[in-house]
């Protein structure tokens, strides 16, 4: 890909909305896959009452629009301003109480998992049914669209067509084998987040525009002892949670 087109997709400008200002990409082709578009809001007329407490309001009871939902409130209910940077907001919005507990758990992710994902680890990599795997480091793109692989060879897969994310570990009950488990979002949890077993990697299958079928693809993390197995790990999780962003932001 050249250097003029990459910046092309990867241009924002600043927009203001109803809801605030908003650093968008320039062609909204090339927003992130994560991404939440701006509710639209109750109309004034349909809400004479908080749509949480049922306060009526009036003069001196003033009714306010969530930015994430769109639903009318009272201050009480909704008085939190949270960044919600899901929907571009440069500044925090106003939430109810409901949505800013969602936006406030999100931000872990932008905060900590995004940034391992862009960072990156080495994994061993599979295409498909080969029987042969190649090293290669694979991270998100700055712009959250695409997984990069590199190694002797160059890959891509475009996040948006990701179709299923399943979590490979290898758990050690009491008494028993080493087993392997696979578990698919949405609504699973990764080992590294409970239970006694540990990710080793993953398998994601996704389609390519102008192929016919589904591709494969399997991560799997080395055994090695200069530290980048911890770092797989950490990136797998990372990947978990943001396959789960994923299928939530096509279910609104």
């Amino acid at each position: 890909m050249s250097s003029e087109v990459a910046a092309r997709r990867d241009s924002k400008k600043l927009v203001r909305s109803p809801s605030g200002l908003r650093m968008v990409p320039e062609h909204r082709a090339f927003g992130s896959p994560f991404g939440l578009e701006e509710p639209q809001w109750v109309p004034d007329k349909e809400c004479p009452r908080c749509m949480q407490c049922d306060t009526k309001f009036d003069f001196l009871t003033r009714k306010h629009h969530c930015r994430r939902c769109g639903k009318c409130f009272c201050d009480k209910c909704c008085s939190q301003k949270v960044p919600l940077r899901r929907m571009c907001f440069v500044d925090p919005v106003r939430q109810c109480a409901q949505c800013a507990l969602v936006s406030h758990k999100e931000a872990e992710f932008y905060d900590r998992q995004l940034k391992v994902l862009l960072s990156g680890a080495t994994f061993l990599v599979t295409f498909g049914n080969s029987e042969k795997s190649e090293t290669m480091v694979c991270r998100l793109s700055s712009n959250q669209r695409y997984l990069l692989l590199d190694g002797d060879s160059r890959r891509e897969v475009e996040i948006a067509h990701v179709s299923t994310v399943q979590m490979l570990t290898e758990g050690f009950p009491p008494g028993e084998k080493d087993t392997h488990t696979h578990t698919s979002l949405p609504g699973s949890q990764p080992a590294s987040e409970g239970g006694n077993g540990r990710a080793t990697g993953m398998s994601l299958h996704y389609r390519t525009p102008g192929a016919e079928g589904v591709m494969q693809l399997k991560l799997t993390a080395g055994e090695d002892a200069n530290g980048s197995r911890r770092q797989a790990t950490a990136w797998l999780a990372a990947m978990h949670k943001a396959a789960k962003l994923l299928y939530e932001s096509r279910d609104q």
